[in-house]
C-alpha cells in the first residue's frame, strides 16, 4: 500500500517536472542553509569548550587572602599563607579533592644566546600538569623524579619557545633563569585558553618546585590549585579545602576573604548559554529559509489540488477513503521535499568541502595550525537534525493540501471544471 502511494506520488510529480524542479530549489536552498548554520554553530561551540578547557577540565585556583572574622582568638586581618603542611593537610582531609598542587611564581629573565625574555617562572609539582591541561607537543612534562631530586630542568610555553628558539629544536637545550642553567624537557603545545592568572601558560616557564627553591625562598606558595573528584562536587570540594586550611591556619571555615577561589565550573553557564543560544539562533534562521522553501511547496501542492480535482471526485467515487486521499498529496509532499532535501545535503557537502576553515580565534592566538578556527564538518548529528527539521517542513507542507484535497465531496469534485 504505502509503495503504491510512493509510485502514484511519483508519477504525479513527473507530470510537471519543471514546476517540480523550480518548488524543489527553494527546499534545496532551505536546507542547505540550515546544514551549513549548523555545521558553523556546533564548530564555533567545539571552540568555546577547547578554549574553556584549555584552562583545565576541573581546575580550581585558590589566592591567599586576608580574615575578616575572628576566630579560635585570632584576630581579624591575619594574612593566610599557603606552605607545604597546608597541601599535605588538604590531600589527607578533604575526601572530594582529586589532586592539589602548590605553585610559587617569581618574573626572572631567562635567556638563549643573546635572546632575552623576562617572563613568569612557575615553580610547580608534577600533578599541575593533569590539573591544568598542560601537554607538551614536544619532550615531556615534569615528572615525580624532577621533583624528588630538585632537577633544574624547565617546560616551555608555546609562544615563549617561538620567541627564544624561533622554531629550532628546543629538547635537550640549556637555557638560563636568572642566571641558572636549566635544561629544556619539553615545548608546550600553544594554549587558546580565554582565562589565565599570572600570565598565559603559552608565556610561561614551568619548573619543578623544589628547583624554583634555587631561585627563591619557596617556603610560601604563590597560590594553590586542585581538581575535585568531578566537575559537580567543585563547591562541596572547595568547602572542605577552606575548612582543613582553616583548621591548621586558626580562622574561621566560613570566612571567604580568607581564601578566595575561583571554579572553572562557575564560568561553565557563561560558556554554554554563549554556545547553545548561538546554536539556537543559527538554527532558527535556517529552519526559517527552510520554511519559505516549505510555503512553496504548499502554494504547489494547493494548485494540484485544484487541477486535479475531477481526479480526486473519480477516485473517489470508485471507493478510495479520505485517508487515502490524505496520503497521496502528504506523500507527494514529502517525495518532493525529501528529493530537494537530498540534493540539498549533497550541495551543502560540496560547499561545506569548499569553504573548509573559517578564520576565528587562530590569528588572536597567534597559531597557524586551523585547531582554533571554524571547521565546516557535516557531521551525523548535524545531517540528522536537519533531516528532522526537513521531514517536519515537508509534513507541514503537505498537510493542508492533503486536507483540502480528503475533504472534496465526491458529487460536487465531478462537476468541478
Amino acid at each position: 500500500m504505502f509503495r503504491e502511494i510512493l509510485i502514484q506520488a511519483w508519477d504525479a510529480l513527473w507530470r510537471n517536472p519543471l514546476r517540480s524542479f523550480l518548488t524543489m530549489l527553494g527546499i534545496v536552498w532551505g536546507i542547505v542553509a540550515v546544514t551549513v548554520l549548523i555545521a558553523y554553530g556546533s564548530s564555533f561551540r567545539g571552540v568555546l569548550l577547547d578554549g574553556f578547557n584549555a584552562f583545565g577540565k576541573t581546575a580550581v585556583i585558590c589566592w591567599p587572602g586576608q580574615t575578616s572574622e575572628q576566630a579560635g582568638g585570632e584576630r581579624a586581618g591575619k594574612r593566610v599563607r599557603f606552605e607545604k603542611a597546608d597541601l599535605e593537610q588538604v590531600l589527607e582531609e578533604a575526601t572530594l579533592v582529586k589532586h592539589a598542587s602548590l605553585e610559587t611564581v617569581r618574573w626572572r629573565p631567562i635567556t638563549y644566546n643573546q635572546r632575552l625574555q623576562n617572563t613568569a617562572i612557575r615553580g610547580v609539582y608534577p600533578i599541575y600538569g593533569e590539573i591544568r591541561n598542560e601537554n607538551p607537543e614536544r619532550g615531556r612534562w615534569l615528572s615525580p623524579e624532577d621533583f624528588r631530586e630538585r632537577r633544574r630542568v624547565a617546560v616551555l610555553g608555546g609562544r615563549l619557545y617561538k620567541k627564544l628558539f624561533s622554531g629550532r629544536p628546543a629538547v635537550g637545550e640549556i637555557v638560563r633563569i636568572s642566571g641558572v642553567r636549566f635544561t629544556v624537557i619539553g615545548v608546550m603545545d600553544p594554549k587558546m585558553q580565554f582565562s589565565n592568572y599570572f600570565t598565559s601558560d603559552d608565556e610561561s616557564v614551568f619548573i619543578p618546585y623544589t628547583a624554583a627553591g634555587d631561585l627563591w625562598n619557596t617556603r610560601y606558595a604563590s597560590v594553590l590549585v586542585f581538581a575535585p573528584v568531578a566537575p559537580q562536587f567543585e563547591q562541596r570540594a572547595m568547602a572542605q579545602v577552606r575548612a582543613t586550611i582553616a583548621k591548621r591556619q586558626h580562622f574561621s571555615p566560613t570566612d571567604e576573604r580568607a581564601i578566595k577561589m575561583y571554579g572553572r565550573e562557575m564560568f561553565r553557564p557563561i560558556i554554554d548559554g554563549i554556545g547553545i543560544g548561538l546554536q539556537v539562533l543559527l538554527l532558527f534562521i535556517g529552519a526559517l529559509t527552510l520554511g519559505i522553501g516549505g510555503v512553496g511547496v504548499m502554494n504547489i501542492m494547493l494548485v494540484s489540488v485544484n487541477e486535479r480535482t475531477r481526479e480526486i471526485g473519480l477516485r473517489r467515487a470508485l471507493g478510495a477513503r479520505r485517508r487515502h486521499i490524505l496520503a497521496q498529496f502528504l506523500a507527494e509532499a514529502l517525495v518532493l521535499t525529501l528529493l530537494g532535501g537530498l540534493l540539498g545535503l549533497v550541495l551543502a557537502q560540496l560547499i561545506a568541502t569548499g569553504i573548509g576553515t573559517l578564520p576565528m580565534l587562530g590569528h588572536l592566538f597567534e597559531d597557524t595550525s586551523g585547531k582554533r578556527d571554524i571547521h565546516l564538518e557535516l557531521s551525523l548529528a548535524t545531517v540528522a537534525l536537519s533531516t528532522g527539521v526537513l521531514v517536519l517542513v515537508g509534513v507541514l507542507s503537505g498537510l493542508v493540501p492533503a486536507l483540502r484535497a480528503s475533504r472534496l465531496e465526491p458529487v460536487a469534485a465531478l462537476r468541478y471544471e
